[in-house]
């Protein structure tokens, strides 16, 4: 590996040098978690972070306030050389080279069941989630919609001392705001107008266990301080009673947002974020992994299947493995379904091959199926498109698709998109 060396300059420390030995991204900013911590009064919270690719050097700005500027241009995400000068505030950051060191390979034994696939970066994430599944520190689990993070947490908890426990999931991004404190601390019969008897709440029903919540950076900054102060004293009242319920739970937090620069923007608490991101998993995406296109496309013929090593689309791996997955894991399981269903996979650049590797010889479709499955087409590449051009972000997708944002949702979720 190529190590990355820092030289930040100007800054109110004096000359601070960082070289990060275990290719881990670096941060730069005011707060505690970061990996280069500065006083700088124009830094914001978490800053920027630099990581070394096989292009070059990925900068990206965390949205922090004063912003990332090279030269007189200030910039989002870029992919730049060693020897390239930032300005963050009044500091300077000096991006070099520091040699190159040799890591060991990932040991396969230590691979996670649960976590399919043979790449580097998918053995690094297994040995982070058995690390982590030996102690109960809160976890929060980043990465794009469709990577697989509610499969890092399902695979930390059974692999934890809490694995006999229930492992309870709550969607923050599915629910109005004004139910989602009922569904986390519960309610009392009458709290408010349709509840007819008590109801307990995701905290309660994972008591012992494991507690996930998904899309924890759609939950509205008005109900923050409510989970903060769960997760700070381990008890609270239901909606609506005064009796304190006291619980004992492992809180894991799944999002496909970056909470670093939601803190900057003020959309997330960061004494919440600390309370989460206690340890971080980033769930790389499967474009950065070819390498887990096979074993996957296996793992799913089989389990739809029924058929232990049968593998009828196996000739079409080269052609998978080429496509952009914007969907990720996601989106592979649905098209090895659907190729499976159908009898034939189609591909980016429009071919149609058989599950045998084949050119198609499909006869025509009865009109109103031709027009079904062709439409069905039509939105899963329109949304895959439009979802990833936003990022990720539901609500600013709605708004240029000029669309319900619940209706867009549904959508998403009817094509393996969320």
């Amino acid at each position: 590996m190529q190590r990355l060396r820092v030289r930040v300059l100007g800054g109110s420390e004096g000359e601070v040098v960082y070289t990060p030995d275990d290719g881990s991204a670096l941060t730069i900013g005011s707060a505690p978690g970061n990996s280069v911590v500065l006083g700088d009064p124009l830094i914001s919270r978490y800053h920027l972070e630099l990581r070394r690719t096989t292009d070059g050097i990925r900068v990206e700005d965390l949205r922090s306030r004063n912003g990332t500027f090279l030269g007189d241009v200030r910039i989002e995400r870029a992919v730049v050389p060693a020897g390239t000068r930032l300005r963050a505030g009044a500091t300077t950051i000096a991006i070099e080279d520091a040699g190159e060191v040799e890591l060991p390979a990932s040991d396969p034994s230590l691979a996670v069941p649960e976590l399919i696939g043979r790449s580097e970066a998918l053995l690094e994430v297994s040995k982070l989630v058995r690390r982590l599944a030996g102690v109960t520190s809160s976890v929060l689990i980043e990465g794009e919609t469709g990577v697989g993070k509610e499969v890092v947490a399902r695979a930390i908890h059974a692999n934890g001392v809490r694995r006999d426990a229930p492992f309870v999931v709550l969607d923050c991004g599915s629910m109005p705001a004004n139910l989602i404190e009922s569904q986390l601390l519960g309610h009392e019969k009458g709290s408010f107008t349709g509840a007819e008897m008590r109801r307990l709440g995701a905290f309660e029903r994972a008591h012992g266990g494991t507690l996930l919540l998904d899309e924890i950076g759609e939950l509205p900054l008005e109900l923050q301080p409510a989970l903060l102060g769960v997760l700070e004293r381990r008890r609270f009242c239901r909606v609506g009673g005064s009796e304190e319920v006291e619980v004992d739970v492992r809180v894991l937090a799944a999002t496909h947002r970056d909470l670093r620069a939601a803190v900057n923007e003020g959309r997330f608490r960061a004494d919440l974020y600390y309370r989460l991101a206690v340890a971080r998993v980033v769930v790389p995406p499967l474009r950065e992994r070819p390498e887990d296109i096979e074993p996957l496309v296996q793992h799913f013929v089989e389990r739809i299947t029924g058929i232990p090593g049968e593998n009828p689309i196996a000739t079409a791996i080269p052609a998978l493995r080429h496509h952009v997955w914007s969907g990720n894991v996601r989106e592979l399981r649905n098209v090895v379904e659907a190729a499976l269903v159908v009898g034939q996979l189609r591909l980016e650049d429009g071919r149609a091959l058989s599950v045998d590797g084949g050119p198609s010889s499909t006869p025509l479709l009865p009109y109103r199926d031709a027009r079904t499955q062709a439409l069905v087409e039509f939105e899963l590449k329109y949304l895959s498109q439009m979802i990833a051009e936003c990022r990720g972000n539901a609500s600013e997708a709605a708004r240029r698709a000029k669309m319900d944002r619940p209706y867009l949702l549904t959508l998403l979720r009817k094509h393996g998109l969320r």
